[in-house]
């Protein structure tokens, strides 16, 4: 299993650096998109419509709002930034009401548990990721923004792996995810930031002015990006526990499902987005 994830793992590093590399943003943002389809597909069973023609329309529903927020934005005819950001702030409260469901788990299934819900869930979690991402792409120095977002949230999930096994006892969500504990957020935070801050100062030491904000909003930025990261993956896993699955699919070997692989980065990209235009990035 070991051996499976890490080739796999590799595969897909190498895939998506290629990808950023030498796609164009319109044939970039199809290739997201087919990822994200991919995920609405395992969201429906997710959400409990296991028939193939329920999880088809569920896939067709997804594709045809995120050909609405790529008009609505102008996404690949110069970008209407007002628009993507009102999309993000839409989001980010969403993410914010995604909390208070996580943390009152299981009482709050009564909210969310019908089919109809969490097939809703899925489309505010799915198509504002895709929007964002394709977002960073748009911006100058776009694959690098994208690149740093997937480090950032890389980052938090393996210093929250060797923290959480060495001190991991208070437990984080129990209800939701038994394994994750509060000193693995806290390692993952920490891994986090020490990254961003070690970025910072290398290119303000190589490249003078390269960076256009702060080290401290940067940091703040950074914190809440990895905490939307957590919230992203609990999320998922309440959706799956409440389904009563370990995988949201199998398309990865050694991974689970594509649900599994983008769960943090569904929540990180549109608030790490907000935050680029917050701190005056963009």
């Amino acid at each position: 299993m070991l051996k499976q994830r890490i080739i796999t793992a590799v595969l897909i590093v190498v895939a998506l650096l290629a990808a950023l590399a030498y796609l164009s943003l319109p044939i970039l943002s199809a290739v997201f998109a087919l990822v994200v389809l991919l995920a609405a597909w395992e969201w429906a069973d997710l959400s409990g419509f296991s028939a193939k023609g329920a999880r088809f329309t569920y896939v067709i529903v997804c594709a045809l709002l995120m050909i609405v927020a790529a008009w609505t934005t102008s996404l690949f005819s110069g970008v209407d930034q007002l628009e993507v950001q009102e999309i993000v702030i839409a989001a980010s409260l969403w993410w914010s009401i995604a909390l208070l469901w996580v943390k009152s788990y299981p009482l709050s299934a009564g909210l969310w548990g019908s089919r109809w819900m969490r097939a809703l869930m899925g489309l505010l979690v799915l198509v504002p990721a895709w929007l964002a991402i394709c977002y960073l792409r748009s911006l100058s120095g776009g694959v690098w923004l994208i690149v740093l977002v997937i480090a950032l949230v890389a980052s938090a999930d393996i210093g929250a792996y060797f923290v959480g096994r060495a001190y991991g006892k208070a437990k984080l969500a129990p209800a939701v995810s038994p394994g994750k504990s509060w000193a693995g957020f806290w390692g993952g935070l920490a891994s986090s930031s020490l990254l961003a801050a070690l970025l910072w100062v290398s290119l303000a030491k190589l490249l003078p002015g390269a960076i256009p904000i702060a080290i401290l909003p940067l940091l703040c930025m950074v914190i809440v990006t990895v905490l939307a990261s957590v919230l992203g993956d609990l999320l998922e896993s309440m959706v799956k526990r409440h389904r009563g699955i370990k995988d949201s699919g199998h398309l990865l070997p050694g991974h689970g499902g594509i649900m599994d692989r983008i769960d943090s980065i569904t929540a990180a990209a549109p608030v790490f987005a907000l935050g680029l235009m917050a701190t005056g990035w963009v």
